[in-house]
C-alpha cells in the first residue's frame, strides 16, 4: 500500500497532502511546524511513505527528522504555477510529483556528519563577503573626498591609516573610522570562522585529499568539501562540470532549410557558446580562483604548461584559464574517489 505525501511548509505550519498510487485524493491535515508533531503525523499514515518537499528554509531540518520514519525522502526546487494558488494545492501537487515521478530538480541534502563542516563553511563565506563589502565602503569614502588612496593594505592597516583618515574633512572622519573599527571587528571573526572550519574538515578523511589538488589549498579545499560532499553525487566529470558552472552550453536556432529536391538539411548556423547558468555559485568561485592561483603562482607545474601550450595554440587568456579550471575540477573529482592524492607525473600529456 503505497501512499505519497506532499508538505508545503512554513514558520508556523505545514500542510500536508496524501494520495495513493492511483491519484486518490486522501486526506489533507494542518500540523503545527514542530519537531515531535510532524513526527508523530507521518508515522501515523499507513504503507509505505513517499514524501516530497519543496526547498525552503527548513527543509534541511524537516528531511533529518523525517527521512527516518518513511521509505524515501526527496526534496525538490518550487515549479512556478499559473492559475489558483495555496497551501493544500501546492502540498497535493507535490503530492503528485512524488507519485507520477515528474520531479524535475533535485536538491542534495547532505548527512547529519556534515552538519557542522557546511554551517561553518557558511559562515566563512557570509563573513568573507562583508569583509569586502566594508572594504568596498572605506574606500568609496575616500574616493567621494578626492583623497588619493595607494598600497592595498594601508587603508585598512591600524597603524598606517590614521594618517589617511586625517586628510578627510572634520564631518567625515568620525564615520570612516566607524568603518574601520567594523572592518576590524570582522577580520577577527574571520580568522576564528576560517580556523573553525578547517579545524571541522581535517575530521573527514577526504580533506587531506582535496587539499592537494592544485591551486585548492587548506580553505578552499574545506569549503569544495562542504559544497560536494561526496563524489558519488555525479556520474562523471561532465555532470560535476555542470554543477560547479563550467559547462559549455551551445544555443543554436532555425537549424534546418530545405533543399531544392525537397530534403531537408542541417543549415550551416553560427551556434552561441556559454556556461551553463544553473550552478553553485560557490563551486564556480573557489575552482576559477583556483586556475588564477596555478596561472599566477604555480608556474613550474604541467597546469601552467597546458596553459601556456594554450595560449600559443590561440586561444584567448579567458578561455584558457577556464580550461585550466575545468581541469581542475576534474581532478579533484577523480582524486576523490579513488582516495589518492594529487601527483604531478600521473597528469595527462597533452595530445598533438
Amino acid at each position: 500500500m503505497e501512499r505519497f505525501i506532499g508538505v508545503d511548509a512554513h514558520t508556523q505550519s505545514c500542510t500536508f497532502a496524501v494520495v495513493d498510487a492511483k491519484g486518490k485524493h486522501l486526506r489533507t491535515d494542518i500540523v503545527e511546524t514542530n519537531g515531535q508533531a510532524l513526527v508523530e503525523y507521518v508515522r501515523l499514515i499507513s504503507g509505505r511513505r513517499h514524501l516530497c518537499l519543496e526547498e525552503r528554509t527548513q527543509s534541511q531540518w524537516l528531511s533529518e527528522i523525517l527521512s527516518p520514519h518513511v521509505h524515501d525522502l526527496t526534496v525538490v526546487w518550487a515549479e512556478k504555477r499559473r492559475g489558483n494558488k495555496n497551501d493544500e494545492l501546492d502540498a497535493l501537487g507535490l503530492a503528485e510529483r512524488m507519485r507520477t515521478g515528474c520531479l524535475g530538480r533535485r536538491v542534495f541534502k547532505a548527512p547529519e556528519s556534515f552538519m557542522e563542516l557546511r554551517a561553518l563553511a557558511r559562515a566563512y563565506d557570509l563573513v568573507t563577503r562583508d569583509v569586502v563589502r566594508t572594504k568596498n565602503r572605506i574606500k568609496s569614502a575616500y574616493r567621494s573626498r578626492g583623497v588619493l588612496v595607494t598600497g592595498k593594505t594601508a587603508v585598512y592597516d591600524p597603524e598606517s591609516r590614521t594618517e589617511l583618515i586625517a586628510k578627510l574633512p572634520m564631518q567625515t572622519r568620525v564615520a570612516v573610522d566607524m568603518l574601520c573599527r567594523e572592518l576590524d571587528g570582522q577580520e577577527k571573526i574571520k580568522a576564528e570562522a576560517q580556523k573553525a572550519m578547517i579545524v571541522a574538515a581535517r575530521k573527514h578523511g577526504a580533506y587531506r585529499i582535496i587539499k592537494t589538488a592544485p591551486g585548492l589549498g587548506p580553505i578552499r579545499a574545506a569549503q569544495v568539501l562542504a559544497v560536494v560532499v561526496t563524489p558519488q553525487r555525479f556520474r562523471s566529470s561532465r555532470q560535476f562540470w555542470a554543477y560547479c558552472g563550467l559547462a559549455i552550453v551551445m544555443r543554436s536556432s532555425s537549424d534546418w532549410v530545405q533543399q531544392p529536391g525537397g530534403a531537408w538539411a542541417r543549415s550551416a548556423v553560427q551556434q552561441t557558446r556559454g556556461l551553463n547558468r544553473n550552478h553553485n555559485h560557490l563551486a564556480k568561485a573557489l575552482f576559477k580562483a583556483a586556475a588564477t592561483t596555478v596561472i599566477t603562482q604555480i608556474q613550474k607545474g604541467p597546469l601552467y604548461a597546458d596553459y601556456e601550450r594554450l595560449l600559443a595554440g590561440g586561444t584567448k587568456p579567458n578561455l584558457a584559464k577556464l580550461t585550466i579550471a575545468r581541469k581542475i575540477a576534474a581532478m579533484t573529482l577523480a582524486m576523490w574517489r579513488n582516495k589518492e592524492a594529487y601527483e604531478p607525473a600521473k597528469h595527462p600529456k597533452p595530445t598533438v
